[in-house]
């Protein structure tokens, strides 16, 4: 037999091996070449101005080089070891090592390059569809065009056989630094099998477990009024990120170990078939895989924190620019809302209009609130308001005394919350206005333009605004002392009534406001950030489900043996399959719950600071995560059915 025959021969022969690596190889090159390729787009020229489009686009390539490379060295160290017997008879049968290199290297060359070419081409076919995506979640009004560019290929072929080199690297110092014997025992030497529980594992699994549920405690608090400095509150987020990765570590290390050695134990060692061949498995080996399991179950939580802090953000856009501007559009110029008002009615469009006049006062607010972090610019015994009458609010009745507040922005509640009742004080040039405060209501009846940035307004009877309007410090009083919201009666025509706005260009000044532009313009924003969070996290989804299964491949046919003597015994395929899919669940549930329940503290934390939803956006990130990370653990059982099925 020839070399060349032999090479087609392994590579046919461990071509069902490999077919997931080839799948997520090519799916790498695929979106690898996809994102070069909007870098260089055109149709992304176009909108430099709205997003950041190339800049972004490059830095993720970048992540997503690092994520595939990490991959692909993995898999291939895994492959290695598992051809180890192979690189041995072949040197038993008398091949040299340079020749044992040259068939592998052949193979890997057929492979990779294969793999690279299809790669080039599916992303090339779906680089239209990418960033028509990208332009439908960003509101980008462009025309999406099949666009091959000679940068992307170039740049793509430029990382993908540097990648390839080091591989061959990696090869050839494997192959050399082995001897015969060496190789016969790669693979029983990879994996710990510990026959029982040490002394030293029971103190780190309930250290790993005592550090995660410490992790989660400081996170629960992060915000709360527990740290009253921005230096505790980082040392406090240091604490947190050391606790959870580290316990992380150590639950893997011994606490999984632990807690099956308590179920076993519970059941005085008598255990069936189905748990022998879950739980003994898993007590032992998921130790062995500590390091590589804590590396994906962090990046994986990182990847679905970010991913859904990103969709709060963009979820909540509408919501939040309803908070900002309390109509369709606001206006503080009389003359431009005249003539806004003019330009719609041309257009046959039917609008409401409301006007509330409104007046800046200083105000002693010390009763009220509590900052909970220190270093914060806010003097509640001297804070500029905004004070309207409640006139201007219709089922709303002051009392002279009273006061209300509205407006107040979710953020600064969080960390100067105002209190239930209490006095305050609202002070004019000549005298001052003691009032009892009466509560906070869920309004928003002005822009952020009287607000300053979300602090309160305060409505009063109109009796008392009319004193405080006198009275009030010209020095305090903003441009304009109107607000004038409008409102189009018709939302179909919303969005030709914004194109106007837009093309007036009252958008250029942050006293006049669209509420649909404001939403479209976080929408772009965060729209953006979702996207390539998006994709990377698919990408690492994809890689780290992959060597997930590997893992799973090589440990099912070592243990192919202990399968034919359990047949031999008379335990059926499907007694032995019922065993094998509660090890899978084991195996891809663990790191998958553990990724979640990490991710939803990091959320919970401060998911307030993107956006005023939570669970929706939350919910369907997670949903979507646990379903494309599922098809790994299917394939592993089908794979694992399959070596059953060959037991005998």
């Amino acid at each position: 037999m020839s070399i060349n025959q032999l090479i087609l021969r392994n590579l046919k022969k461990n071509l069902n091996n490999y077919f997931l690596y080839v799948f997520a190889l090519i799916f790498s090159v695929a979106l690898y070449f996809s994102f070069v390729t909007l870098q260089y787009d055109p149709a992304l020229d176009q909108t430099r101005g709205t997003i950041k489009g190339a800049a972004a686009i490059r830095a993720a390539s970048i992540l997503l080089v690092a994520i595939v490379s990490i991959f692909v060295l993995y898999a291939n160290t895994i492959f290695l070891k598992r051809r180890s017997k192979e690189i041995g008879l072949f040197q038993l049968i008398g091949m040299t090592k340079n020749r044992i290199f040259h068939i592998l290297s052949a193979e890997n060359f057929i492979l990779y390059f294969s793999s690279l070419l299809v790669g080039i081409f599916i992303g090339f076919s779906v680089s239209k569809i990418i960033i028509m995506i990208l332009f439908k979640i960003t509101k980008v009004d462009a025309i999406a065009t099949l666009h091959f560019s000679t940068q992307a290929l170039v740049q793509t072929l430029i990382v993908f056989c540097a990648i390839y080199l080091i591989i061959m690297l990696m090869n050839y110092a494997f192959i050399k630094r082995q001897n015969i014997l060496a190789l016969f025992r790669v693979l029983s030497s990879t994996e710990g099998k510990a026959s029982k529980l040490s002394v030293m594992e029971i103190i780190m699994g309930t250290s790993g477990i005592i550090l995660i549920v410490f992790g989660y405690y400081l996170s629960s608090k992060l915000f709360s009024g527990d740290f009253t400095a921005m230096m505790e509150l980082f040392l406090a987020m240091a604490g947190i990120l050391a606790s959870v990765i580290i316990g992380t570590y150590l639950f893997y290390k011994g606490s999984v170990s632990f807690l099956f050695h308590l179920i076993r134990k519970k059941k005085d060692g008598y255990l069936t078939i189905h748990e022998v061949l879950s739980l003994s498995s898993i007590m032992f080996r998921m130790k062995s895989n500590a390091l590589l399991l804590t590396i994906i179950t962090t990046v994986s939580a990182l990847a679905i924190a970010l991913l859904c802090l990103s969709y709060i953000s963009y979820y909540s856009a509408e919501k939040t620019a309803k908070d900002q501007v309390a109509a369709d559009f606001a206006f503080t110029n009389k003359d431009a809302a005249r003539q806004f008002k003019k330009e719609l009615e041309t257009k046959n469009m039917k609008v409401s209009e409301k006007k509330i006049d409104v007046v800046q006062i200083n105000s002693n607010l010390k009763s009220l609130m509590d900052s909970k972090l220190e270093g914060m610019k806010m003097d509640p015994t001297s804070m500029s308001i905004s004070v309207i009458s409640d006139q201007a609010v219709s089922g709303l009745d002051v009392e002279p005394k009273d006061t209300v507040f509205t407006g107040y922005n979710d953020l600064l509640q969080k960390f100067i919350p105002l209190k239930e009742s209490g006095k305050i004080e609202l002070k004019g040039k000549a005298e001052v206005i003691p009032l009892d405060y009466l509560g906070l209501k869920d309004l928003h009846l002005i822009s952020w333009y009287f607000t300053n940035g979300g602090q309160p307004v305060a409505i009063v009877d109109e009796t008392i605004f009319e004193r405080l309007k006198k009275d009030a410090d010209p020095s305090l009083q903003k441009e304009s002392s109107i607000y004038i919201g409008m409102t189009i009666k018709d939302e179909d025509q919303l969005e030709a009534a914004n194109k106007i706005f837009k093309d007036m260009n009252f958008d250029q000044n942050r006293s006049y406001d669209s509420r649909l532009e404001m939403s479209n313009d976080q929408k772009k924003k965060m729209g953006l950030v979702m996207f390539i969070v998006g994709f990377l996290g698919l990408t690492f989804l994809v890689t780290s489900g992959c060597i997930l299964y590997f893992k799973q491949m090589g440990e099912s046919e070592e243990e192919q043996p202990n399968y034919t003597i359990l047949r031999k015994l008379g335990f059926t395929q499907g007694d032995l399959a019922k065993g094998i899919t509660m090890k899978q669940l084991f195996s891809f549930g663990i790191p998958l719950v553990i990724g979640l329940v990490h991710s939803y503290f990091a959320v919970q934390s401060g998911w307030f600071l993107f956006g005023a939803e939570l669970w929706t956006p939350m919910i369907i990130v997670m949903v979507m995560y646990t379903a494309l990370y599922s098809i790994f653990g299917v394939l592993s059982v089908n794979y694992y059915k399959k070596v059953i099925k060959e037991a005998l």
